[in-house]
């Protein structure tokens, strides 16, 4: 009943669990008999569960959840938790299960995946980075093998054979970017031969909300070598020499900027005289639009940092160095010339794929994190996924204190630092959360000057995080970290001394700070759980100031109020208001997410369309019957010299240079009609409706013309010495080809309105 009546008002909630716990009972009288076995009949055992098609019943799964327990207990020594098995029940059935960090869900994945895997199903794992992909795999190696289940993993530096035999594997792990990128890098093959990524079956998300969520708007990119975008020093020159207020005008939420009257007026001055807005060139405008972006609304240190001579981009939702990822090429160099490095390689992208539309590929997902009810509406609406909420197998002790809300941010620092030098005088740990790298590095600087030694840990050091995060529970510690979101290690207490443990348990556990909440309660939750591990005694608490960017940015009212004397609002009422302010960011985040996802259905309608007749080019004869119809006699007199086979071949080759051509140029005005249809919101037209209006009809066409080039190619096609080479009619593939993350387009971030700007007159395009 209460199903039912959650489905009518359309509100996303927990799974019921009652048909798992049921089965708990009935697997623990199993274990007894299974531990009889030895290894090998205990992996007979396993293998005769796939005798069956999927779903599970109830017996085999009892058999399947009690086998791969004793399977944990053999070869890692783990014995599962009955919440660890209702997390395998809930992945099995298809749902995102909520498990509290610390409560086991990389093994809870495992044994979902070897479950499918014993049925015939190919499993992808697919997690937020290489480190986490390759570690679980191993780490999960010796259960698989002995429940007679295959594992693989996939790296950036995996070479091609080694993604061919991972991919082979029953279950393979992989970061989610670099399955993407195989599966785009496939899309472009000209020999079926050539391919490594099997039809998609099943997948399980690790940090769920993060991948599916955060990252769901994320373009994966494939490029091709072409012309360089030129960083522009002298651009970003002149743009050095502006003044705020004077020469530009920042809105008040931080997102847009545009020069003045007398910003215009110098700018054309530096430039020798020109006109911004002439019509004779209107290259200049663009140019001097995206310095600007560059140099007043990214920060060194916020959104990105420069290591190595190179810019690096930061992921926002995890403090981290987003690797492989880049903004548009016109702004990644504008950000290269303002920092004076090395233009990175650029060129035209062949294809592209969100990360959501990567995972809408699996007939049957599932997923794992810890903070997955605070997104259930986002994974019933794009995914169609329920969360299964799995109790902690030890009551949660942590005292979660509320938010501290101070005036300014220099009294809110203060009281943090204060609140520190007091809780570390007992020896507790402290774990500090921040919002970006510079904020990291000035609040420890604060707690060095206190007297308090203490371990950054952000985007530019991530590389240590690992032995970073194994000593911040230890006695005495302070650990100050970016977002937490995504770490996949646990911060035990103690770290691996049994007796620190003990004395930091005596002490009262973890202490976790947050400076600013975050712009998602999800963030501020994944902060928190980080106290609290496996019933630990742990306390969490955060520190708000009227001027934090999420205050300033989101809530309707930031003035009178009244402070104690240092500072603090103890106001119920204005503590609410910081809760409104982040249910703001949140539903911004939340309408961005579908903004993007309706753009990207029309693109994938059309894309669709493309890969299934490249799919019946690649795998059959269409491309060489299309052609030998369009160009009979000159088909024929070629068979006639060189053979069916070879003029098969290129006909094959020609149609697919094409296709992926037409492709391409398709793509490049798909992407320039969404950086400029804002603009016609300006006019009160809706402009996801002028998106369709202008792309449907263009796309129209696009099979035809594509065969007809194919057979105006193959017109001019010769033979000579009884070979056919297509390169002589202009059929060349990419020299070289790369791939990247797009950080960022149209109606996506904070910069969604940028490059829609850069064509536009004086004024500012409001947001859709």
């Amino acid at each position: 009943m209460a199903e039912s009546v959650r489905r009518l008002l359309g509100k996303p909630g927990a799974v019921d669990l009652r048909p798992y716990t049921k089965l708990l009972s009935a697997i623990e009288a199993e274990e007894d008999g299974l531990r009889e076995l030895d290894d090998t009949e205990l992996t007979e055992k396993a293998i005769e569960l796939g005798n069956a098609e999927l779903p599970y019943d109830r017996n085999d799964l009892v058999s399947l959840c009690a086998v791969g327990r004793e399977a944990a207990r053999r070869s890692l020594d783990e014995r599962p938790f009955d919440v660890q098995l209702l997390g395998v029940m809930a992945l099995l059935d298809g749902h995102v299960a909520e498990m509290a960090t610390g409560e086991g869900k990389t093994l809870a994945g495992a044994l979902a995946a070897a479950g499918f895997a014993l049925r015939g199903q190919r499993v992808h794992l697919l997690s937020v980075n290489d480190y986490l992909a390759r570690r679980d795999a191993e780490w999960m190696r010796p259960v698989y093998d002995m429940l007679g289940v295959t594992v693989g993993w996939i790296t950036e530096d995996s070479t091609k054979e080694e993604r061919r035999a991972a991919y082979s594997c029953d279950v393979t792990y992989a970061a989610v970017s670099e399955l993407g990128f195989d599966v785009l890098r496939d899309r472009m093959v000209t020999d079926i031969g050539d391919r490594v990524v099997p039809p998609p079956n099943i997948a399980i998300i690790d940090e769920a909300d993060s991948v599916l969520v955060d990252e769901a708007r994320v373009p994966l990119v494939l490029a091709g070598a072409a012309e360089s975008v030129a960083a522009d020093v002298e651009m970003a020159d002149i743009v050095r020499g502006l003044k705020p207020r004077l020469h530009f005008e920042i809105d008040g939420e931080g997102r847009n900027v545009q020069l003045t009257d007398a910003g215009i007026d110098a700018v054309e001055k530096a430039l020798g005289g020109v006109d911004l807005y002439s019509e004779d060139d209107t290259s200049v405008l663009p140019q001097v639009n995206l310095a600007l972006h560059a140099h007043v609304l990214l920060q060194r240190d916020v959104h990105y940092v420069v290591r190595d001579g190179e810019v690096r981009l930061i992921n926002e939702s995890r403090g981290r160095i987003a690797l492989l990822q880049r903004w548009p090429d016109g702004l990644q160099a504008a950000v290269e010339a303002k920092e004076k490095v090395a233009v990175s390689e650029t060129g035209e992208v062949l294809d592209s794929i969100t990360v959501q539309s990567l995972v809408l590929r699996y007939p049957t997902r599932g997923g794992m994190t810890g903070t997955a009810m605070a997104v259930a509406e986002q994974l019933r609406e794009f995914y169609e996924l329920e969360v299964a909420v799995i109790p902690s197998n030890k009551p949660n002790v942590r005292e979660d204190h509320g938010t501290r809300l101070y005036a300014t941010r220099e009294e809110k620092e203060d009281a943090l630092v204060a609140k520190a030098e007091e809780v570390h005088k007992s020896g507790r740990p402290i774990l500090i959360g921040t919002q970006d790298v510079a904020e990291s590095e000035l609040l420890a600087k604060r707690l060095r000057d206190a007297g308090l030694d203490c371990v950054v840990l952000n985007a530019k050091n991530d590389a240590d995080e690992a032995s970073i995060i194994a000593e911040a529970g230890t006695h005495g510690a302070v650990t100050v970290s970016t977002q937490m979101a995504g770490r996949g290690t646990d911060i035990r207490l103690g770290g691996s001394d049994m007796a620190d443990r003990e004395r930091v348990v005596e002490t009262g556990g973890l202490y976790v700070m947050g400076f600013g909440r975050y712009p998602s309660s999800r963030l501020d939750g994944q902060l928190r759980g980080r106290a609290g591990r496996q019933g630990d005694p742990g306390d969490s608490i955060f520190f708000v100031s009227m001027d934090d960017d999420l205050v300033v940015n989101n809530a309707p009212e930031t003035t009178g109020y009244e402070t104690t004397a240092e500072g603090e609002i103890t106001d119920s009422g204005w503590l609410h208001m910081v809760d409104h302010a982040q249910r703001v960011a949140e539903g911004q985040l939340l309408e961005i997410h579908r903004n993007t996802w309706r753009y990207n259905q029309l693109i994938d309608v059309q894309r669709d369309v493309v890969l299934e007749h490249r799919e019946m080019v690649l795998t059959g004869d269409q491309g060489d019957r299309h052609i030998g119809l369009d160009r009979k006699k000159h088909h024929g007199a070629l068979v006639e010299e060189v053979g069916e086979e070879k003029v098969a071949q290129a006909a094959r080759l020609i149609t697919l240079y094409h296709l992926d051509r037409g492709w391409t140029d398709h793509n490049a005005f798909l992407s320039e009609l969404r950086e400029g249809i804002h603009l016609r919101f300006l006019g009160r037209r809706d402009p996801l409706d002028e998106f369709n209006r202008d792309a449907v009809p263009v796309f129209k066409g696009f099979l035809d013309d594509a065969r007809a080039r194919a057979a105006e190619s193959f017109e001019e096609l010769e033979a000579e010495d009884g070979e056919l080479d297509v390169s002589g009619v202009g059929v060349k593939r990419p020299s070289m080809t790369w791939t990247y993350m797009v950080h960022d387009h149209p109606f996506s971030s904070a910069f969604e309105t940028l490059v829609g700007r850069l064509k536009g007159g004086r004024g500012t395009a409001d947001r859709d």
